[in-house]
């Protein structure tokens, strides 16, 4: 039974009590701390006139604050907003218009961002650090919850908790609304397998980027099961290798370009990593030279992860026991369907598709979105009779496997990031010097994939790429930026006038077994 995620923690701090359940930096937090401070925080925003269904940004690198104001927006009735520090000041300022944040919560080092972003909006602004002129600092701004004499609102678990932004097929990010309900399913099917049960005294290494599905719901599966949870601000291999080395880190998170930058880093050799059970990896597969390298050196199992921000994460898995060094047909798959979620692969019309023929793969799952926020077309296209559509092309072999192959809509998955061709093409489009442009990605050794962009001068000019690369950094966050340029006189178009991608992508992905990396 789904429960509010106010509720779970109200349950786990009764049940662990000292217990703790957040490590950041020098800050210790035990569940009953947690589960006050959050009480507070939530009269806090409710004090300050804030209702049950607001919005609540987040501005900053990964905090253990960040999650006592997700539990407490949660115990308000508020949605949190986790807004990604290495969007641009354009890019960030389209995220806030788009939710409708009434507050916005900033980490030190984005202040004077901050500031900027606020200026003409009704928005008002926090300091998670020490106040700034204007905006209270957290502590204080907290204590003000003494102020509020009423009771918590009584949460649905059907109600949004959670709005994680999401490439569009627009170019425009879209605000996947994730409901409390989501959030537990996501726990409870995992659970059921082996390499996702918990001990006593595990710790849990937060690493990725809140603002992803990969940071903010790994960091609350670790708390629902009662685990110490580390946070590291950001990704760091060094830090990674010392907090796993010296902590009992029992489960990490990790996509393949971050395993690999741990793998390279010089600490690993001398590292113990003794206490590390599984290793968790999604976002692309693994390449098996690199799977030998991992588990020599971890000796710990390996689990592969399928899913997206709509369906709250991981869906689909590659066990342990799938898993082999020297390589088997099932290592070119992404897993079977976790207990409770279903797959299917149908073909143009929605047909169901027989094993081992290739169409779009669907997913009906209690983890699956509540939908995209103000954007109900959007909705009714990606979800329909509650399957929620992939954009990925695969097949299921006769054991229910999934294989995917390509991806029907255009993203980009680059270290783990994803990118949407036509908000690139958009920003590149824009210079004087460009007449037609069209974003791919490509095959890359270290990101998975890398965004290159296929240029048409206007007038047959040459193109400054420097300076073409410069405008694009001055808009884009910088893994949206192409790593490459390539110049053409036309661009390849159907009879309707859309560019044929696949054409452009042909010659970098021949005599690969998929499109995809």
């Amino acid at each position: 039974m789904a429960e509010p995620l106010g509720d779970m923690l109200r349950r786990k701090a009764r049940e662990k009590g000292g217990e703790l359940a957040l490590v950041c930096g020098g800050r210790e937090t035990s569940f009953a701390a947690l589960d006050r401070k959050s009480d507070l925080a939530a009269r806090a925003l409710l004090a300050d006139g804030l209702k049950p269904g607001d919005r609540v940004a987040f501005l900053g690198k990964n905090s253990d604050r960040y999650f006592e104001l997700l539990f407490a927006a949660a115990k308000a009735g508020m949605v949190t907003v986790p807004i990604g520090w290495r969007l641009t000041e354009p890019e960030i300022a389209f995220l806030l218009e788009d939710c409708g944040a009434a507050v916005l919560f900033v980490e030190p080092g984005f202040a004077a961002l901050a500031r900027r972003l606020i200026e003409g909006r009704p928005l008002r602004l926090v300091s998670m650090g020490e106040p700034l002129e204007g905006a209270p600092g957290y502590q204080d701004w907290r204590a003000r919850g003494a102020e509020f004499a009423g009771e918590l609102p009584a949460v649905d678990p059907g109600a949004p908790a959670l709005q994680l932004y999401t490439s569009g097929t627009t170019g425009r990010p879209k605000g996947a609304m994730l409901s409390h309900a989501n959030i537990f399913a996501l726990n409870a099917a995992s659970q059921q397998t082996d390499w996702n049960r918990w001990d006593e005294g595990d710790a849990s290494l937060v690493t990725m980027p809140v603002a992803h599905i990969a940071g903010t719901g790994w960091g609350l599966v670790g708390l629902q099961n009662g685990a110490k949870s580390i946070i590291l601000p950001e990704f760091d291999p060094a830090e990674v290798i010392r907090v796993v080395s010296t902590e009992p880190v029992a489960k990490l998170f990790l996509v393949p370009a971050a395993l690999n930058m741990v793998l390279r880093h010089p600490a690993v050799g001398t590292a113990d990593f003794s206490r590390l059970r599984h290793l968790l990896y999604g976002a692309s597969p693994i390449p098996l030279d690199l799977l030998r390298e991992a588990v020599g050196v971890f000796g710990c199992g390996f689990v592969q992860c399928y899913g997206m921000t709509e369906t709250t994460g991981t869906v689909v898995a590659l066990a342990p026991e799938d898993h082999s060094l020297e390589g088997n047909p099932r290592m070119r798959s992404a897993g079977r369907a976790l207990p409770g979620c279903e797959v299917k692969v149908v073909g143009p019309d929605d047909a169901p598709l027989p094993p081992g023929t290739t169409g779009e793969i669907l997913v009906r799952s209690p983890s699956n979105m509540l939908g995209y926020h103000g954007r109900q077309e959007a909705t009714q296209e990606a979800l329909r009779d509650g399957w929620m559509r992939t954009g990925d092309a695969g097949y299921l072999d006769e054991e229910g496997y999934v294989f995917i192959q390509d991806r029907l809509k255009d993203t980009i998955i680059t270290g783990g990031e994803n990118v949407y061709p036509a908000e690139v093409e958009s920003v590149l489009f824009g210079h004087p010097a460009v007449a037609d442009v069209a974003v791919i990605g490509v095959p890359d050794a270290r990101w998975g994939e890398a965004v290159n962009a296929v240029v048409v001068p206007k007038g047959g000019a040459d193109v400054d790429v420097p300076a073409l690369l410069a405008w694009a950094r001055e808009r884009l966050a910088g893994y949206k930026v192409p790593k490459a340029v390539h110049l053409a006189q036309a661009l390849p178009r159907n009879p309707s006038g859309k560019v044929l991608r696949r054409e452009l992508r042909e010659p970098f992905w021949a005599g690969r077994e998929r499109a995809v990396n």
